[in-house]
């Protein structure tokens, strides 16, 4: 077996949580990525850990009907980086990119290609082919973000995968600053810009039966004045006390009651970082299909709140009818 590394890296994972670090939400749309920077941090922090050379950094991504968009052609473009991608299905989500991964986790195992295997995932579904690399002598380590709350010390990593892998490391986080950048601000000189993109054409094109959408002036100046108010509102609504004058929710109401303000807040957050980078149209569209979300706005309200509460808490039917009414009640108050 050749005496290197290789790097596997599931983007939607990785590029999750760079982007909730750097803007406090999974929404595309509210930060960048600085590729290049991002994928030679990584190669250059494997190569500090083990003193080996890399044979190549494979990047498992998915797109409409599996083909490459711009944005994977650059990535594909940079030296040493193999692109693999999955579909996305009519409803958004990802199909086969676990398996393209497992498949060449387990290939590269098999031919003696890399001795050791840096694996940049969370998902559970990987911990067989994690087990089946190791069976052909390959060491497979986890790179995961920092946490320092978590049990495991990084961020949304299934506990068995944690177990079945042979050690955790971190990447580091001047790394992931310095390669994630909020670019979504609601303020009077993104008001502005917002008002130019929002073009009188497509207000006229509207249906006079479908809600007017408000203007972005409007929509910033009601948007700074709720986003200090959200949180302090919330805390507001619920006290949470083991006795004395104090009255509030105890033992499993409270433990509830936490859940769901948490889900209320990312709710409304998820709700302004979208309105930060949309138009006046693309607001009125989507209140015509009310009360169904595109499935990108869905799976960022899901991913937001699982990095807070924890997975199996977002699967809960209540904290997921919560996200979506506190998104749509953001959306009313600028209507």
């Amino acid at each position: 077996m050749m005496n290197q590394t290789a790097i596997f890296i599931d983007a939607g994972f990785l590029l999750s949580l760079g982007g909730h670090r750097a803007a406090g939400t999974t929404l595309r749309s509210a930060f960048t990525i600085h590729y290049e920077s991002l994928v030679r941090g990584i190669v250059q922090t494997v190569k500090k850990n083990t003193g080996l050379n890399n044979l190549r950094v494979y990047w498992y991504d998915a797109s409409k009907d599996g083909l490459f968009t711009e944005q994977h052609k650059r990535i594909g473009f940079i030296p040493g980086v193999k692109v693999r991608l999955g579909r996305i299905s009519y409803n958004g989500e990802q199909k086969g990119v676990d398996l393209r991964l497992a498949l060449d986790l387990v290939g590269v195992a098999r031919n003696g290609s890399a001795s050791v295997a840096y694996l940049v995932s969370g998902d559970d579904d990987l911990a067989e082919a994690v087990e089946e690399a190791q069976d052909l002598g390959m060491k497979v380590i986890l790179l995961g973000v920092r946490r320092d709350e978590s049990r495991l010390g990084v961020a949304s990593v299934a506990e068995h995968l944690a177990l079945t892998a042979d050690a955790i490391e971190t990447i580091p986080d001047q790394l992931l600053d310095s390669s994630f950048t909020k670019v979504i601000e609601w303020d009077n000189e993104h008001a502005v810009q917002a008002a130019s993109i929002a073009s009188a054409p497509e207000e006229h094109a509207v249906q006079p039966s479908k809600p007017a959408a408000p203007t972005p002036a409007v929509m910033a100046q009601k948007i700074k004045a709720a986003s200090k108010a959200t949180t302090s509102d919330v805390e507001a609504e619920v006290v949470y006390s083991s006795g004395g004058e104090h009255s509030g929710f105890h033992g499993k109401a409270a433990y509830e009651q936490r859940e769901l303000s948490v889900a209320e807040e990312i709710g409304g957050k998820v709700a302004r970082s979208w309105l930060a980078s949309t138009t006046q149209q693309e607001v009125v569209e989507l209140m015509a299909d009310r009360p169904q979300l595109p499935p990108e706005i869905d799976r960022t309200l899901l991913k937001d709140c699982a990095q807070v509460v924890g997975e199996w808490k977002t699967d809960q039917q209540q904290i997921r009818r919560v996200l979506r009414t506190a998104f749509w009640d953001c959306l009313d108050k600028y209507s």
